[in-house]
């Protein structure tokens, strides 16, 4: 392992930028925190430019993974190290990784491989958590990809990626996509537009999810607009008791994408 080097100046340059990292500044880059976090990075793949570590930092063995594959490792007393942190009981490693790129090929290659012939799409969903909980239940179930709409929270936020518990780095995303991009792109691969709608004319149960499909949902406080449903080949809805209003957005992706995989998985075939 390298030589690990002394940071003892809250105004050093390297903390300076991992502080930018974890408050959105820096688009290039990623800022993962947490021992296990830091491992799924590494198993996953990424790039990892830095390592920050506490003061008296324990698991070597993590370390000698992380030397590895980079060689930027500073040790930070631990007061300095709350001013990195973005949590308030830090595990004590912070890594900075290259942000990954995989875009729209990647779902593409997919769309007809994986266990979901399933890509989602999040139009303006604001909560990072959600953004991290849709991602991890999308992996889970087997979907192709996840597509991501301009005004939404960003997916390698630190709080998106500790909801997407690694997920994140190893489900290919397109960020950043314009809703007419997305509908384009889904017309040419013969994708069915299915939104999750509260309103929606037929009950997920009800749904072929062996057919390739978009799966659409909506932002969290508003849903999709009139004019987005306009576009939409179907809408879907999940039962609830009438004095319900909603459920959280990852447990409904949750149960319409396990209702989907267990169709797949089993081979049933639901006449449209």
């Amino acid at each position: 392992m390298n030589k690990i080097e002394k940071i003892t100046s809250r105004e050093n340059r390297r903390l300076i930028n991992v502080r930018r990292v974890r408050d959105g500044d820096v688009r290039e880059q990623i800022y993962v925190e947490g021992r296990r976090l830091v491992a799924e990075a590494l198993c996953s793949g990424l790039t990892i430019q830095e390592c920050y570590v506490v003061e008296g930092f324990g698991d070597r063995e993590l370390l000698d993974v992380v030397g590895k594959r980079t060689t930027v490792i500073a040790e930070v007393p631990e007061r300095l190290f709350k001013s990195i942190a973005d949590t308030s009981h830090t595990q004590g490693i912070v890594v900075i990784a290259k942000r990954q790129n995989t875009g729209v090929e990647t779902i593409d290659s997919r769309i007809t491989s994986a266990a979901l012939p399933i890509a989602i799409f999040m139009k303006e969903i604001n909560n990072p958590s959600n953004l991290g909980a849709v991602l991890r239940t999308a992996e889970a179930a087997g979907v192709a990809g996840l597509i991501v709409s301009n005004n939404s929270a960003d997916v390698y936020s630190p709080k998106a990626l500790r909801a997407g518990m690694g997920s994140t780095f190893r489900l290919p995303i397109w960020e950043d996509a314009a809703l007419d991009d997305v509908l384009h792109w889904a017309g040419v691969r013969n994708l069915i537009l299915t939104a999750a709608d509260a309103g929606g004319e037929r009950n997920y149960l009800d749904i072929d999810w062996r057919i390739p499909r978009l799966l659409i949902f909506g932002s969290e406080a508003h849903g999709l607009s009139d004019a987005n449903l306009e576009n939409i080949d179907e809408t879907v809805k999940i039962p609830m008791d009438i004095a319900t209003e909603s459920l959280n957005l990852g447990v409904s992706a949750g149960i319409i994408l396990f209702e989907a995989k267990r169709q797949n998985s089993m081979g049933v075939h639901l006449s449209s």
